[in-house]
């Protein structure tokens, strides 16, 4: 039977505004600094074969999942999952997955605030010609003098949180829908400016071929850190599925599931527009997006003899050298990093949204209201990341209450005590909430939703579609969902708990 419920919210005025607002979700910071790294370290073009498989087999089937909950509850998360549950004389206690991974969200946006505000730091230094002509020590003390600066943190982070705030407040017709209809456009224009830029420096191809040549190699066999292929006993090369977990990992979290952002972005969703499509080409558009920026970036890295392995610090000590050095350098890092502030903002709009309602529907707070001690409570929770950026470790933390209560010496050998508060929020969220939600999401929509309410609300033309997504919904996300959880805890567990380095 055909769901008649609507959303109290307002609803996107049609599909395009969805498909704005959802790629704006799932295109975050990762998309420009992290997937064009581990595609030119894992064989190119056959990890993006590999990911693009897995964001087939585990990405959209939990995508349309949790667009499909949203659509037929029209409520938070939380309500959503309590509302089909009972719709479905099912236990009511399924109402607190939507809560986890409401929480999973609030949670990742208390740190990934933080480095919103260094972004927008970051683009006002490149914008006053901070990094004109500076050295890589240059760069690289402006980056550790910030960091060193819990006050500076504190302020930018409060900026990025208001901002946050400030679009949220407005709802889904003035705040969200009005937001990603300049930003997401604003996004995609200025990668273009910046791969057109890229296009006429002397590595342009060399950045191409770093992420697109297609190198099965690299992607099943292990590498020393040195890059070199490691031999066993027999000379033969030694295989290895990092490459290719990591592409399973990747599939999953860059779709931003298991967050709440999708069920509540899905609860203000039109009853005609087809989750099919949209979900088809919010995943293309992401992967899209990612492969562009990595045009972008590593031309640059090229042409300058930077390194393209440093991650994060490929954002804020690698790239800063080269916009210093370059032909309207000031006026390109400035682009650059408000393209970094578009993504978080957008992204961080998602996150917040599910707690936002959920003080809405329980707590009966305006949505000025709910915004308002949502982001507080959010911003009180990243102060323990702005600590963390400046070092504040367990080790730390424990050497000093050691001192204070007069305890002998321990040595603390472990590398979990090198763990930041902000790490320690990290590994719980992505390596345990965010599979958890992901792999209860998919056994709730496949098996606990009944199939003829899931059949009306994703409304596939084909009975053969609703198949192929019930058998992948069903089978073949979990059973992956959970291979990642189980990889990801037992490398944490080894690299935290178990190796100890040499001192």
């Amino acid at each position: 039977m055909t769901s008649e419920r609507v959303s109290h919210q307002g609803e996107w005025s049609g599909s395009l505004t969805f498909f704005l607002a959802a790629t704006g979700a799932v295109v975050g910071l990762g998309n420009i600094w992290k997937f064009p790294y581990v595609v030119g370290q894992n064989g190119g073009g056959a990890f993006v074969l590999t990911y693009l498989l897995f964001v087939v087999l585990i990405g959209l089937p939990i995508f349309m999942s949790e667009v499909m909950l949203g659509r037929r509850g029209r409520q938070s998360p939380y309500n959503s999952f309590y509302i089909i549950a009972s719709e479905d004389q099912k236990s009511r206690r399924w109402a607190w997955l939507g809560g986890m991974v409401s929480i999973s969200g609030f949670l990742i946006l208390s740190y990934y605030s933080v480095v919103g505000g260094e972004v927008i730091a970051y683009a006002v230094r490149a914008a006053s010609g901070t990094f004109t002509n500076q050295s890589a020590d240059g760069v690289k003390s402006i980056y550790n003098t910030f960091r060193d600066n819990p006050e500076a943190l504190l302020a930018w982070h409060t900026v990025f949180m208001v901002i946050t705030c400030l679009v949220v407040s407005r709802g889904v017709k003035h705040g969200l829908e009005k937001t990603v209809k300049i930003l997401i456009p604003a996004l995609l224009g200025l990668l273009l400016i910046l791969v057109a830029y890229t296009a006429y420096t002397g590595s342009f191809v060399n950045g191409a071929s770093y992420m697109f040549d297609i190198d099965f190699k690299k992607l099943l066999f292990a590498r020393n850190e040195a890059g070199i292929y490691i031999l066993d006993s027999n000379g033969s090369y030694r295989f290895t599925f990092k490459g290719i977990l990591t592409a399973m990992g990747h599939a999953f979290f860059t779709l931003s599931l298991g967050v709440g952002a999708m069920m509540i972005f899905g609860s203000y969703l039109k009853r005609e527009v087809s989750i099919a499509k949209v979900a088809m080409s919010i995943a293309f558009a992401d992967t899209l997006v990612a492969i562009v920026a990595g045009l972008a970036i590593f031309p640059i890295v090229f042409t300058y003899g930077l390194s393209a392995s440093q991650g994060p610090g490929l954002v804020f000590t690698t790239l800063p050298i080269a916009f210093g050095s370059m032909y309207f350098g000031s006026l390109m890092g400035t682009a650059f990093f408000l393209l970094l502030f578009f993504a978080a903002l957008t992204s961080a709009i998602a996150l917040i949204e599910p707690t936002v309602i959920w003080l809405v529907e329980r707590r009966g707070m305006t949505r000025v209201q709910a915004t308002a001690w949502a982001g507080i409570a959010c911003w009180l929770v990243g102060i323990i990341s702005v600590f963390s950026e400046s070092g504040v470790t367990l080790r730390r933390i424990f050497y000093v209450l050691a001192g204070f209560l007069d305890i002998p010496d321990i040595e603390l050998s472990h590398q979990i005590f090198d763990l930041t508060g902000f790490q320690i929020i990290d590994s719980v969220v992505t390596l345990v909430m965010l599979p958890v939600g992901g792999f209860l999401i998919a056994i709730f929509a496949g098996w606990i939703m009944s199939p003829q309410n899931s059949r009306d609300e994703l409304n596939l033309k084909n009975d053969l579609y609703y198949k192929i997504w019930q058998a992948l919904v069903r089978y073949i996300a979990p059973a992956l969902v959970f291979v990642i959880f189980v990889s990801g805890l037992i490398e944490w567990i080894y690299k935290y708990l178990v190796y100890q380095p040499v001192m």
